[in-house]
């Protein structure tokens, strides 16, 4: 029996997509021995006209564009480089990977390939492709078509909404074939709740620890508040983050604290407008953005949670602590974001905020566990094969 000893992740920079990568290599105990690699997407100019297509044909488009300049003066707008920080984190090379893994089969055992994102999906297939007998390949989020292509797709129950009679109605009959998915899962699709996330027992443990000292004297109950930003599905803007602080100043006399923060995709008008309003109560912290992110330490040492129903992973984060976790703007949302809202408060996991709340109240239910179970789900196909973890 062939043990797995290591693993890869191909990210595409996205922290969204990585994090459910890294989320499940942890709960598989492959924490201390993975790679991160990414797919990086050419931004800037053309690509962002053309956002829309294949990561391959962008970088097809970039070398014709380079070409050009070579022989013109035409002045261009230039790709924008890797963000800082980012300079030894390798490009994933489909046909490097796979020769590694080839090479080091008989020494190191196989490969566990972890990937996210529609920019990776060329990559982890290819690699699969390539080196079939010494990687195992997991694609986390649905990739569309040709499941085949992968061994094992993790995906929430959301993404198969397409599918139902609700969503059928609301998509003309020529249109339906190119909703994803196509088809009910099969074996080779692992359904979560929600998103695969980092923020399991043993690191909230460790940023109970790290916040101590910053948030245990705050008085209790504390609010936690994660802003988000506004999505294609989930539309909100001036109006309701106006109702949002409203409602947060309703509930303020219930609350002992109440810790605010932002997404990298809140609008500036929203972040200004709760500022604006809660920034000079005594009883109200608004992360700048600058200083240590308190995020874990948040998840950590919150009492009750409001979230923004745009963010599927703050959600499922805050769903995974069995705290409370109140819901602002579910109203908004539409498709298989409605659907998975739908989906958390049938589980008893969310309510919807209102403003009338009485911030001490709790409820219990069970708390969202996806990467520990879709781990066990991978356990089960490794074993399939006869392979196992170390």
């Amino acid at each position: 029996m062939q043990t797995v000893r290591r693993a890869i992740v191909i990210g595409n920079s996205f922290a969204g997509a990585e994090n459910q990568c890294i989320g499940l290599v942890r709960a598989l105990g492959l924490s201390q021995n993975y790679t991160l690699y990414r797919v990086t997407r050419p931004r800037g100019g053309i690509n962002e006209r053309f956002h829309w297509l294949p990561v391959t044909v962008h970088k097809r488009l970039e070398q014709v564009v380079k070409w050009i300049r070579g022989f013109s003066r035409i002045p261009g707008k230039k790709v924008a480089p890797l963000q800082d920080g980012e300079k030894d984190i390798l490009e994933a090379d489909a046909r490097q990977i796979a020769k590694v893994a080839r090479e080091t089969f008989e020494r190191d055992g196989p490969i566990l390939v972890v990937a996210s994102g529609r920019d990776t999906i060329p990559v982890s297939s290819s690699i699969k492709q390539l080196a079939p007998e010494n990687v195992f390949v997991i694609q986390i989020q649905h990739p569309r078509s040709r499941l085949h292509r992968f061994d094992l797709v993790i995906t929430p129950r959301h993404d198969y909404y397409p599918l139902t009679p609700e969503a059928q109605r609301q998509v003309p009959w020529f249109l339906r074939r190119w909703v994803t998915p196509r088809k009910p899962p099969d074996k080779h699709v692992v359904l979560t709740v929600g998103a695969i996330h980092q923020a399991d027992s043993i690191a909230l443990r460790s940023a109970a620890s790290s916040w101590h000292n910053e948030l245990v004297p705050l008085q209790k109950p504390l609010l936690v508040v994660s802003v988000g930003g506004p999505t294609s599905r989930c539309k909100y803007g001036a109006d309701l983050t106006n109702q949002l602080a409203a409602s947060l100043q309703n509930v303020l006399p219930t609350c002992g604290s109440l810790r605010l923060s932002f997404s990298r995709r809140t609008p500036k008008t929203v972040s200004d407008i709760l500022v604006g309003e809660l920034g000079k109560h005594p009883k109200v912290y608004i992360w700048n953005g600058e200083d240590p992110n308190p995020h874990m330490g948040h998840l950590a040492w919150g009492d009750a949670f409001v979230i923004t129903a745009d963010s599927v992973s703050m959600l499922s984060e805050a769903c995974s602590t069995g705290k409370p976790v109140y819901v602002f703007g579910t109203e908004l949302c539409t498709w298989k974001f409605a659907d998975f809202l739908k989906s958390l408060q049938n589980r008893g996991a969310v309510r919807p905020f209102t403003g009338k709340e009485n911030i001490a109240e709790s409820w219990n239910y069970s708390p969202l566990n996806d990467a520990k179970e879709a781990a066990d789900e991978v356990v089960k196909a490794l074993a399939e094969r006869r392979w196992r973890l170390q």
